[in-house]
């Protein structure tokens, strides 16, 4: 087998937010790739990093009274550290707004240019004139025009499934201030994709190039018909590169960010005296790219355009995945379904979750489900089960005693060498990403060896001393099975590979041909639980955290606020997290409602709650109420005693994490520190309804 050279990359996350188990669902596909790989003998490097610009960075940044540079720093050093602790490891990881990055995309942007693939053109968009800002079509809220639901985002309604432009919108105003936008004029760059349209149709219908579902989608959605130019600029203010050759605009997200992956591999080679063409000019090596679905358009037909021009070598895959759902929900911290990578590290072990990951994916692109029931079962069952158990009912017979050369043996009935066989079959399945296949395939090596465990009992032949003999045979049989089995699991679980390792005091790195080597004169060490069962308090206790983050984010909205500080780089620009508003309700409905002034009695923040304060509020009359209410970014507790404000005061009491909250707070604002209730001297009276 010849040694491949082998460059690989996960998507780049998003600087805004913090990862949750959707981002880890790729990089750990990623990884498991990549330790296969390497496992294989191959050369591989795997490069990554924060994509970085956008509106989003630079309104959070400002909100937080601080620079994007500071809070991307800070952001990069977290989602690495997260990704770390899931075993997930880089080469590089760096960011999209480093050094490497700007002159690289300048090298990009001149290729483009002196192909002539650029046109400017004036674009007249809504323009927030508080802010001083033009908005992306998700930036601007308003009545669907089809279906006249209130609270859609500018590009497509969440009700009808209208598309539209944001100016179409009834009555929009500006998610950023709540402004209404004007309509205003500036001039755009695009690059002209149509040029491009023969040689994107062959190179996505090339069969391994992407995806079946993939080639299809982009055959039906945009190669049926001549390409739309995309726009690459935004005007200032942006965080972002200016563009050289016009002052006053910024590259788009979307063209400095895949430029990200050749600048992280320019940084690594610059420190490690290596050459960035090895990597990105040589038809010699491999380059594989692994996204999720929502972003293949860029991946396909965007970025191997610019490769092309600018003459760098074009994918030789792009991996796509579908989403992830938990318990059958789309993630949404809003329903406790988006659990983030820390919460899930402070009750579970990571390697949990690479093995059901592992179990569940496979190259088509479809969505996955991590139902906690099926992963509770799943990783007792198979790896406490019958991989650990494997080891636990005999290392212990045979500990501190060297293995002896046992093979070939026929006491084994052909399960070492059938196991070893299986490394083809294996092999085959991890290559191609089918790695649920091969999780079952070794789970029925792991049944068998079990089996054969079973049938000698070495438990029985521990009582007779003069079967010393046959009980070492039995337990090395047995040991060595279990040593291919960790072979072919260590891509997805590499921590348990080697306190495996340990266990029968094997040195130096495994390699993927060990699995067919017998272990000869290697002593047997003292057996420790190589791994504890799912604990369904453990699992409750997660699903009760992120439960509490919903919590959060529910008294948060409860008191104006339009979203969680998270966003996102979608097809369209960025964008808030935060749910659109309420479906369209009747006059009748809304005169359910009642809304009453109620006088702040006292306040204090909630302990471990970024945004929520506790009330106390009067109705008058004696009447008093405890609401949990999420201002405490705009007030402090102490400034609110004696405040008037608006509660509506028939909401059915909610159970939430801290205590019962008995009504919500009504303030508005665009949330963060920009929210405003009541002041002190308003003239209305505790108890009083608004009409």
């Amino acid at each position: 087998m010849s040694r491949r050279r082998i460059l690989v990359t996960s998507a780049l996350p998003y600087v805004n937010a913090d990862l949750h188990i959707g981002h880890l669902t790729e990089h750990i596909q990623t990884d498991v790739w990549r330790r296969f790989q390497r496992l294989r003998g191959h050369e591989i490097r795997y490069f990554c990093g924060d994509d970085t610009h956008g509106t989003a960075t630079m309104l959070r940044a400002q909100k937080e009274g601080r620079s994007p540079e500071d809070l991307l720093a800070e952001m990069q050093r977290a989602h690495e550290a997260d990704l770390n602790a899931f075993g997930v490891f880089y080469d590089r990881f760096s960011n999209t707004h480093s050094d490497a990055n700007r002159a690289l995309v300048a090298e990009m942007w001149q290729a483009l240019r002196s192909a002539g693939c650029i046109d400017e053109r004036d674009v007249t968009q809504l323009f927030d004139p508080e802010a001083g800002i033009f908005l992306a079509d998700r930036f601007v809220v308003g009545g669907c025009p089809r279906c006249q639901a209130p609270g859609q985002y500018g590009d497509n309604c969440e009700v009808c499934g209208a598309t539209y432009s944001p100016s179409d919108l009834v009555d929009p105003k500006s998610a950023i201030s709540g402004a209404v936008p004007e309509l205003r004029t500036h001039r755009h760059l695009f690059v002209r994709l149509e040029p491009f349209h023969d040689f994107l149709s062959e190179w996505t219908q090339t069969p391994g190039k992407v995806p079946p579902e993939t080639a299809n989608w982009l055959r039906n959605t945009f190669l049926a018909a001549p390409l739309r130019d995309w726009d690459i600029s935004r005007p200032a203010p942006y965080f972002g590169f200016e563009i050289p050759d016009s002052p006053g605009n910024y590259f788009y997200v979307w063209l400095d960010a895949p430029v990200g992956y050749i600048a992280a591999t320019k940084e690594w080679c610059d420190a490690n005296g290596d050459s960035v063409a090895r990597w990105w000019n040589d038809p010699g090596c491999e380059i594989h790219h692994f996204i999720g679905k929502d972003i293949a358009y860029f991946h396909t037909l965007f970025w191997p355009a610019m490769l092309k021009t600018a003459g760098y070598s074009l994918p030789t895959a792009v991996h796509v995945h579908g989403f992830l759902t938990v318990n059958g929900e789309k993630l949404s911290k809003r329903k406790g379904t988006a659990i983030f990578a820390r919460t899930y590290l402070d009750h579970l072990s990571p390697e949990y979750l690479r093995y059901y990951l592992a179990s569940k994916l496979s190259a088509r692109v479809d969505d996955v489900d991590l139902n906690f029931e099926e992963f509770t079962a799943k990783v007792n069952a198979d790896l406490v089960g019958k991989v650990v158990n494997l080891a636990s009912r005999t290392a212990r017979f045979v500990k501190g005693r060297a293995l002896p050369a046992i093979y070939p043996s026929a006491r084994d009935g052909g399960l070492f060498a059938a196991a070893a066989a299986a490394g083809v079959e294996l092999a085959e399945a991890y290559e191609s990403l089918d790695t649920s296949r091969a999780m079952r395939t070794i789970m029925a090596l792991a049944d068998r060896a079990n089996e054969f465990v079973e049938a000698q009992a070495p438990w029985n032949l521990k009582k007779d001393p003069a079967k010393d003999g046959e009980l070492l045979e039995v337990c090395a049989i047995a040991l060595n099975l279990f040593r291919q089995i960790t072979i072919y699991l260590a891509p997805v679980l590499p921590r348990f590979a080697e306190e495996s390792a340990r266990l029968l005091s094997l040195a130096g790195e495994t390699q993927w041909e060990d699995a067919a080597k017998p272990i000869v004169g290697k002593a047997v060490a003292e057996f420790r639980p190589l791994m504890e069962r799912v604990d369904p308090a453990k699992v409750e206790a997660l699903l009760a955290a992120a439960r509490a983050m919903s919590d959060e984010a529910a008294g948060a909205a409860a008191a104006g606020a339009i979203g969680d500080g998270a966003s996102t780089n979608a097809a369209e620009g960025e964008a808030f997290a935060g749910e659109p508003l309420a479906a369209e309700c009747s006059i009748d409905d809304f005169a359910k409602i009642d809304l009453r002034i109620a006088r702040i009695v006292s306040a204090k923040a909630v302990p471990k709650a970024d945004k929520l304060l506790e009330l106390e509020i009067s109705l008058g009359g004696g009447e008093r109420r405890t609401i949990f209410a999420g201002i405490k970014a705009a007030y402090d507790p102490e400034t609110l005693v004696g405040r008037l404000t608006v509660v509506v005061a028939n909401l059915a009491p909610r159970k939430m994490k801290f205590g019962v909250s008995q009504g919500m707070v009504l303030a508005a604002g665009a949330g963060g520190s920009d929210l405003f209730i009541l002041a002190p001297d308003s003239g209305a009276k505790p108890g009083q309804r608004v009409r």
